[in-house]
């Protein structure tokens, strides 16, 4: 018996594990292997999580993780390391940051990839709550494999805590990208803002389109720029799979608006409810970006990036609905012209909207604050301002192997501790007047379809 073995508790007879159960040296390290590889994938419509394998002697084998929505989750990209190297899995222990899912969506469910593999112990760090993919860690456990969970649980959750927020409050997870000089300005005095940036830090605008389920602008940006909102290679070539387009304004999208009209891609079906020569274009006639991810959510989409303008960007920022900021910066002063945000009705330091570099999804040794051709590239995220987490009182512990049924942990739609404020609409932040007119409703405006899949967890 190695000594991990010893310091191990075991599960009584009659299967029942020990709550509050110790995780070993070995384990931790492992877990915290686990946790660094997360943050090689990327955020979007799924949460970024990280696996790693060791022996019974605690020595590691492999460490995996998920690259985002259609790949193999971090378990299956460890299981294919293993098959890959031959590697023996009767006496290994996987360690997940995050309940192996217990669904098929574009994949298959981990908890039978696990079983099929014969892994005898699993821990994971926090569980999985969504409606849909929560039951992996009760399903491992019912068919006798030694489940535990709690292992480096804080920073597991702090990984994603913005997804986690997300699917909570049953929305879309939104990314935002700006682009500014120096002085935080996206276009100048007369209204030219092509380009600000340079090709490398559009090449991976581009990219971010490409991972996104649906792009949104407001009516400023449809008006200045007639935007197609498509997504392309380094080539210029439209990509393979192409975002829902969707034009947040009250105003109306003329027939003729490039928008509407898409490229031919493989990948991309026509949405039901939505419209465009392709079906794949959403006009959202509302001033508030709440209602608008409602929209979006209900057209399937689980990932939004917000292109702005300054005005939509002030109002994402405002309600709080921005969960990821890719801030490009250009080596140009522009004097007069508009801001890349609006104003957000901010008086005093105190009340100063705050971020946090984000190392998650960056290329291989980059920082989040890093040079991109002439451009400088800074990805963030919101600053904890209190704990979002669904998983608030949930300790280490084990899943009883008797059990059959799904555990259930609080709920997502559980209301958060303190009145949340969305902070002003659309329509109430300063400068929205010139940006969107206020028709009645248009007859075109997009139809509300229920669609299967709203959450879209992992693998969705």
């Amino acid at each position: 018996m190695t000594p991990d073995d010893a310091a191990r508790p075991r599960p009584h007879d009659g299967h029942r594990a020990v709550v509050g159960e110790a995780f070993t040296p070995a384990e931790e390290a492992a877990m915290r292997a686990a946790l660094a590889a997360a943050q090689r994938g990327v955020r979007g419509a799924n949460p970024v999580v990280g696996a790693a394998l060791i022996d019974a002697a605690g020595t590691p084998l492999h460490v995996g993780h998920h690259r985002g929505a259609g790949t193999d989750h971090a378990e299956v990209d460890v299981l294919r390391q293993a098959r890959a190297a031959g590697t023996p899995l009767g006496d290994t222990t996987l360690l997940v940051t995050l309940e192996p899912c217990h669904h098929t969506g574009r994949t298959g469910p981990c908890s039978a990839a696990i079983l099929a593999a014969g892994i005898p112990r699993v821990v994971f760090a926090v569980p999985d709550a969504t409606d849909t993919a929560r039951g992996g860690g009760a399903h491992l456990a019912a068919h006798g494999v030694d489940v535990r969970h709690g292992l480096l649980a804080d920073p597991a959750r702090d990984l994603n805590d913005r997804w986690f927020l997300a699917q909570r409050r049953r929305r879309p997870f939104v990314t935002l990208k700006l682009a500014q000089s120096l002085d935080g300005r996206a276009a100048a005095a007369d209204g030219t803002s092509q380009w600000i940036t340079g090709a490398p830090a559009r090449a991976e605008g581009h990219a971010l389109r490409a991972r996104a389920d649906a792009i949104l602008v407001g009516g400023g940006t449809l008006r200045a720029d007639d935007p197609s909102l498509t997504a392309r290679d380094a080539h210029g070539t439209p990509v393979e799979s192409q975002p829902l387009r969707a034009v947040m304004s009250t105003g109306p999208v003329p027939e003729q608006a490039r928008v509407r009209r898409g490229v031919a891609a493989g990948q991309s079906a026509a949405r039901p409810g939505a419209s465009g020569d392709d079906g794949r274009f959403a006009h959202l006639p509302t001033h508030d970006p709440a209602e608008a991810l409602q929209t979006l959510r209900e057209l399937g989409a689980a990932h939004v990036l917000v292109e702005g303008g300054p005005t939509v960007s002030a109002a994402f920022l405002a309600a709080d609905l921005v969960d990821e900021l890719w801030l490009y910066q250009a080596p140009l002063l522009l004097g007069e012209g508009s801001a890349s945000v609006a104003p957000l009705g901010i008086g005093t330091l105190t009340d100063a909207s705050r971020w946090r570099s984000d190392p998650v999804g960056l290329p291989e040794g980059e920082r989040p604050v890093a040079g991109l051709g002439e451009d400088v590239r800074w990805h963030l995220r919101p600053a904890p301002r209190e704990t979002v987490s669904p998983y608030r009182g949930l300790h280490a512990a084990t899943f009883d192997r008797t059990v059959t049924g799904t555990p259930a942990p609080q709920d997502l739609t559980t209301p958060d501790p303190a009145p949340h404020d969305p902070g002003p609409s659309h329509a109430d932040l300063p400068g929205a007047a010139q940006h969107c007119a206020a028709p009645p409703r248009p007859a075109s405006a997009v139809a509300q379809q229920p669609y299967a899949h709203p959450c879209a967890p992992r693998g969705a």
